[in-house]
């Protein structure tokens, strides 16, 4: 019997090189999968890689969300693997029982693991795909997903559109995830198959709190319905004001917030009410 095939895209701007060799290192170790490694370089040309892997040179750096998408085009195999360049998978069998879930459901699109830091140090918040972030080994259905390393069924993944690309950096898991629950699809949690993640906070990027404003009223403008759409912003703008207490960092938020409002956030195809209460049930309504 064949092995699956699973497209593993990397990318990275070269600025890790002893965390993307060991990235390589244990994904080109994984066993029960055929393999198709390539990683893109945004703004920078892969090089002193190992051999079994590809690679690809954008000039320009496109963002996360772009740059997946140029992998996934120029990438092979039925599942895809987008993989952080500073992740590693502890395991030889880790990608085979993603697989092995994926395949248990013809209807799911992702299937994410569970994240840990190597050193033990508590994982952040966006890691463990629910509201109640302490339920991190608690599996299932989910609306939302983590999207460091996950694995997605290709036939789902283009269907939608793939990751809005025009997001740079932000909430593009978001925006795919409610596009492929709206589709029919399925998204699960396998907190059983662990993978290794440094544990660092996202706002350590310099465009994090503009584009987490701008793109969080993007994902309300493109997928919500009415009134939905502006109650989910509302709600955010409280959250992060509650949780935000640096006033410069706060003014950039709201900066973004203009931004999110007053530019194009490409294509509107507002989710159905069947997909809310889907959404709902699941235990994360979308207004938050």
């Amino acid at each position: 019997m064949p092995l699956p095939t699973v497209a593993a895209v990397v990318l990275s701007q070269g600025t890790r090189p002893v965390e993307l060799a060991k990235a390589l290192e244990t994904l080109l170790a994984q066993t029960g999968v055929d393999l198709d490694v390539l990683v893109v370089g945004n703004a920078w040309e892969p090089t002193g890689l190992p051999d079994g892997v590809r690679t690809h040179h954008e000039p320009d750096n496109l963002g996360i969300p772009e740059g997946r998408n140029v992998g996934a085009r120029l990438s092979h195999g039925d599942y895809i693997l987008f993989y952080d360049d500073d992740a590693w998978l502890p395991e030889p069998d880790t990608l085979a029982r993603m697989v092995a879930v994926m395949e248990s459901d013809p209807h799911l699109a992702i299937v994410q693991p569970r994240p840990t830091d190597p050193d033990g140090k508590p994982g952040p918040r966006r890691w463990v795909p629910r509201l109640d972030a302490r339920s991190a080994e608690r599996g299932g259905d989910t609306v939302v997903f983590w999207e460091g390393v996950h694995l997605e069924r290709r036939t789902a993944f283009e269907q939608v559109g793939g990751w809005p690309g025009h997001f740079f950096y932000g909430h593009e898991g978001i925006d795919l995830a409610m596009r492929l629950l709206d589709a029919g699809w399925r998204i699960t949690y396998a907190p059983g198959i662990v993978v290794h993640h440094p544990a660092l906070p996202a706002s350590r990027h310099a465009v994090f709190y503009r584009m987490n404003a701008r793109n969080r009223v993007w994902v309300a403008r493109r997928n919500l319905p009415h009134p939905l759409d502006w109650k989910y912003v509302a709600i955010w703008v409280l959250i992060t004001v509650a949780r935000v207490h640096d006033r410069e960092a706060l003014g950039i938020w709201f900066e973004g917030l203009r931004e999110g409002w007053t530019t194009d956030p490409g294509p509107r195809h507002p989710i159905s009410w069947r997909t809310v209460a889907r959404m709902t049930a699941l235990g994360r309504p979308p207004i938050i």
